[in-house]
């Protein structure tokens, strides 16, 4: 097993892809390349590349293009009625008397942060994934449940798997561990992408791809691993033996900013060494006291800090300035509110609009004889104007009132945001340029400006070591031109950067 080591900005998955077209040009059979991926837009990134290049059939050319769930749930034959659903959570909880709270989960991601919200099944899912006894898991936890809670949910849990004949998403990856070597193809190459953060029971399927493989590669960084508390065994990709290579020149990050990085990756102890090179640009390091004092006017953005609590002040900072932004994949401003206020305005000047988009109008305005005629509120046609819905529709607004006048059901205080937005300038419907989020949900991101708060949760502070170094290095590593860094509310309770 070959291990390519990417610190930030050196293109190691651009690496991986290159190396997958070579081969293709040489003539490797598509279906004798496996590319897996953490997530399925990094497998479907892999697999629409090749597939755009060599005019490949994404479906059946390159069926081992996907993340390992995936990859487990086809050659297992699983099918989805055998797997645990949230209606399967809500009847075991009814039956057991815990609340067994899921996610809704997107369907074979290898990301190590588990469906449940509950933090007894978090449990149970990590000592499996780290191959260890539930009762290890437990001592090392700090979880408000008792070990008899804990065990009666475990055996509880298993007992309804096997009476409904169910499984969940470990219990694919450990059915998939036993079998690979019978069930897994040959394959000329393998490719497995961000391998810093396999689990040991993942460490077991990449093995046993490496024995059904010709030659594989597992790229990574080390230096990046923040999943350890989800069970990342980033000690084993370090102590692979065989071969490796460290990418040594990064495309994102200037001089300035790899100073700082450097200093953080120094007090990392446990790491494979290697050294890349900084872009040739200088750009900027500063060190603010507050958010208020950086002007985020122009260029992408990128906010963080460790924790995710922090980030709701920030956030209420951003809509009161009125800049447009993103959060935890959301927008700041709903699709529905931009897209009413947009096409009331488009209303005005004469544009058209669809059905469905009157109908979101109208849900922003008051009926009963206020802005909508009595019993006018239910609208069905194809295309509309503002003369058609006066006159057709009900609709007592007119082309003299703007939108706050007409969307009179906007509640008062997004009223005030979008009043902020517009004065700002902001496009609703542009992709927002502001990017607010913890360090951990930005791994793999890049903006051309950076703010980072140092602040830390008192956990953080208490264990310190290796894991929070990692945290500030991925942080300061995703920006491409300034980093700025915001001074602490407490001294006491920071990262020194």
């Amino acid at each position: 097993m070959f291990r390519i080591f990417g610190p930030p900005g050196t293109g190691k998955t651009t690496t991986l892809l290159n190396m997958v077209d070579k081969a293709l040009s040489e003539g490797v059979a598509p279906h004798q390349i496996a590319f897996l991926a953490f997530t399925r837009k990094a497998a479907n990134e892999a697999k629409e590349r090749a597939s755009d290049r060599f005019n490949l059939n994404p479906t059946t050319d390159l069926f081992y293009f996907r993340t390992l769930h995936s990859l487990a749930f086809r050659l297992l034959n699983i099918k989805v009625k055998d797997i645990m659903q949230k209606k399967h959570y809500d009847e075991l909880s009814a039956h057991i008397g815990f609340k067994l709270n899921v996610k809704n989960t997107r369907a074979f991601e290898d990301t190590p942060v588990g469906i449940s919200e509950h933090p007894i099944l978090s449990l149970i899912n990590l000592a499996r994934l780290k191959k260890t006894s539930l009762s290890t898991e437990y001592n090392e936890t700090h979880i408000s449940h008792t070990w008899h809670e804990v065990d009666y949910v475990a055996r509880s849990y298993e007992k309804y798997k096997k009476i409904n004949g169910l499984i969940d998403y470990t219990d694919m990856l450990y059915l998939f561990a036993l079998d690979a070597e019978k069930i897994v193809p040959r394959f000329k190459l393998c490719f497995l992408d961000e391998a810093q953060d396999l689990s040991p029971l993942q460490w077991d399927i990449a093995h046993a791809l490496d024995r059904r493989s010709e030659k594989m590669f597992c790229a990574g960084d080390d230096d990046q691993c923040l999943y350890r508390w989800a069970g990342a065994d980033v000690d084993h990709f370090i102590n692979l033996p065989g071969g490796s290579e460290v990418l040594e020149q990064s495309y994102r990050i200037p001089r300035s900013v790899h100073e700082v990085a450097t200093r953080i990756v120094k007090r990392i102890h446990h790491r494979f060494p290697k050294n890349y090179r900084p872009r040739e640009v200088e750009g900027k390091v500063e060190r603010l006291p507050s958010l208020e004092e950086v002007d985020m006017s122009e260029g992408t953005w990128l906010i963080m800090a460790q924790a995710n609590y922090m980030l709701s002040p920030l956030a209420e900072d951003l809509k009161s300035h009125g800049y447009l932004f993103e959060r935890n994949g959301s927008r700041s401003i709903s699709e529905k509110l931009s897209t009413a206020v947009n096409n009331w305005e488009l209303l005005r000047k004469g544009g058209t609009i669809d059905e469905p988009t009157a109908k979101i109008l109208y849900s922003y305005m008051s009926g009963n004889g206020v802005r909508v005629e009595r019993g006018k509120k239910q609208i069905t046609g194809e295309t509309f104007t503002l003369k058609s819905l006066r006159e057709d529709h009900g609709l007592l607004a007119d082309s003299g009132m703007i939108w706050n006048e007409a969307l009179d059901k906007i509640p008062e205080q997004e009223r005030a945001y979008v009043t902020a937005l517009l004065r700002r300038g902001e496009k609703f419907n542009a992709r927002p340029r502001i990017r607010l989020s913890t360090i951990h949900g930005t791994k793999g991101g890049e903006a051309q400006n950076v703010v980072l708060f140092t602040d830390l949760t008192k956990a953080a502070l208490d264990s310190s070591g290796d894991d929070l170094h990692r945290v500030f290095y991925v942080g300061v590593t995703r920006t491409q031109s300034n980093l700025f860094i915001i001074e602490p509310e407490d001294y006491t309770r920071a990262y020194v950067l």
